[in-house]
């Protein structure tokens, strides 16, 4: 490729040491001097790597042509000095100038046509073979954009050399334009082509995936070298005035890279249609479809609501059978289960009604349920305790027991925890796991319940008298049963009484009513028939002992 196109650069060599005398600047003669000696020496080293270049082959070819490359652009530098500091007169720049334009032009030309051959190479060729026609498509599209900077740099030279012309400046504008709608349509094809390879292979089978993987990676680099082309090419655009918004909104839609040209108000308002405008095409292709899917959604949950109200009466009435014994936390728990279990139902089928697919769900609430069970560990137990629970029923709600180190009503039971309301109306909730490694009291589990009470006589009193006060008193009571019979019995002979145990059968319900009438009962009808009921008391006897003859004389 450099073979032909630097060889232009020496055309006018000959012209250039024939040129006329400098005019007078302000650029002494020696500077000028060194300048041109500069430049020349420079266009000598080129022609000899040309020569070289003539000869040589595989990787001594690449790397000449490289150097070429560079020297050229060393060359660039060197006229972009004399110009600005005008140390050359103008014809002699001028010549330079219009050699560096016709270098550009046949570059132009030369590189779009092996582009255009290298794209069909690549088109025909495996996924393997692409890779190194890639790379030099690469390098092809970076020749091309630093040819179109090249020549727009030549036309501001020569309007500083008062030299300026349309037509050059037409030119570029036309190319420009054309490479930039051709990068634009490629970006667009290959951005399509991803997202068609990407769908694939999550669909293949694994045999498959390596080679799609490859063709996939192919594609992406082509995307990646249009999107670079394209920046660079819109970059100079600007320059000249092109209008490139569009360009700059497609380069942000695609790399999603937030650099300052969004900030510019053409560009933003061209994203901002944009969006609004796929959003409107979305809707009007999918709105019917998801509006239709929401009302079919939205009727299967109503249809699962019945159905959970219809499966908790249903089953509300199973468990409540006498044939299963089921106590009331338990009879809770399978109608709670049962709805919320039909709810569920209802919303996964609710979900793949609306194209979601339940296999990841399913996945993530599986792999969610170890993560979870890991770091709920205390909780687990809880509910693994509260399963014991249900099963053995060591009590039921409305129960009075002492559980977990508390005691009072149990009002409620989870599989978690249990809520229980003490005697002075608290509520505490004890989590199961405690309750189910400890003791439980179940002080209502029975129908009935036996009182036991102490009361104690006097040693001086009538014991027979005393015992059958107490029997009238029991059997007196409406509350006490007469089977079992109740029982009265002297108890203990204590150190300042003589104690009666009275133990009568009562109704669980009734037991504090029994005890607390019964006790006020025997103080009143104690007191009517002079019984006392003596308290704790000791007697205390002091002997006075004498003191010994020989003590007194001391």
């Amino acid at each position: 490729m450099l073979v032909m196109v630097t060889t232009l650069l020496f055309l006018p060599l000959t012209y250039a040491d024939q040129a006329p005398a400098p005019a007078e600047s302000n650029v002494t003669s020696s500077e000028k001097t060194s300048l041109a000696h500069q430049i020349k020496r420079t266009k000598q080293y080129i022609q000899t790597l040309v020569e070289s270049l003539e000869q040589a082959k595989g990787d001594d070819k690449d790397a000449i042509q490289l150097q070429l490359f560079s020297k050229n652009q060393e060359l660039r530098e060197l006229l972009a000095n004399a110009i600005n500091q005008q140390s050359l007169d103008n014809p002699q720049l001028v010549q330079l100038v219009t050699a560096q334009r016709r270098y550009t032009q046949d570059a132009y030309q030369y590189i779009t046509a092996r582009l255009n051959t290298l794209n069909e190479k690549i088109t025909q060729a495996s996924p393997e073979q692409r890779l190194p026609l890639i790379n030099e498509y690469a390098e092809l599209q970076q020749y091309l954009s630093t040819v179109f900077e090249a020549s727009w740099e030549n036309i501001r030279w020569l309007e500083q050399l008062d030299q300026p012309s349309q037509e050059p400046r037409n030119t570029l504008e036309q190319r420009l334009n054309q490479r930039l709608r051709l990068l634009s349509a490629s970006i667009e094809y290959l951005r399509q082509q991803d997202t068609a390879q990407e769908k694939q292979i999550k669909s293949s089978p694994d045999s498959e995936k390596p080679a799609l993987q490859l063709t996939q990676l192919n594609t992406q680099q082509r995307l990646t070298i249009a999107t670079d082309g394209l920046k660079r090419t819109y970059q100079l655009a600007d320059e000249l005035g092109i209008e490139t918004a569009e360009y700059k909104r497609q380069l942000f839609g695609v790399t999603g890279n937030i650099t300052q040209d969004i900030l510019d108000v053409d560009v933003a308002y061209s994203i901002l249609s944009h969006w609004s405008e796929n959003a409107l095409n979305w809707a009007e292709d999918n709105a019917p479809q998801l509006v239709f899917q929401l009302i079919i959604f939205v009727l299967i949950l109503l249809v699962a609501k019945l159905l959970a109200r219809l499966t908790r009466s249903v089953v509300k009435s199973a468990v409540a059978n006498k044939n299963f014994k089921f106590s009331q936390l338990m009879q809770d728990f399978f109608v709670s289960m049962s709805g919320k279990a039909v709810w569920v139902i209802g919303i996964l089928v609710g979900l793949s009604q609306i194209g979601v697919n339940l296999t990841p769900v399913l996945t993530g609430f599986g792999i969610a349920g170890v993560i979870i069970g890991f770091a709920l560990q205390d909780t687990l137990s809880n509910f693994a305790a509260g399963m014991m629970l249900l099963i053995y029923r060591p009590f039921d709600v409305g129960d009075f027991v002492y559980a977990g180190g508390v005691d009072g009503k149990v009002g409620n039971m989870s599989l978690v925890n249990t809520t229980i309301r003490t005697f002075d109306n608290q509520i505490i909730i004890v989590p199961n796991s405690k309750i189910w490694g400890d003791v439980i009291k179940n002080v209502t589990r029975e129908r009935i319940r036996r009182v036991d009470m102490v009361f104690s006589i006097g040693y001086k009193d009538d014991l027979l008298r005393a015992e059958a006060v107490l029997t009238e008193i029991v059997q007196s009571h409406p509350a006490v049963l007469r089977t079992p019979e109740p029982m009265i019995k002297v108890h203990v002979l204590n150190t300042s009484s003589v104690d009666f145990i009275v133990r009568p059968w009562v109704k669980t319900d009734d037991y504090w009513d029994v005890y607390w009438d019964v006790t006020k009962t025997v103080k009143l009808r104690f007191d009517e028939e002079g019984i006392s009921i003596p308290f704790p008391q000791q007697d205390v006897h002091l002997n006075w002992v004498s003191t010994a003859p020989e003590a007194r004389s001391d």
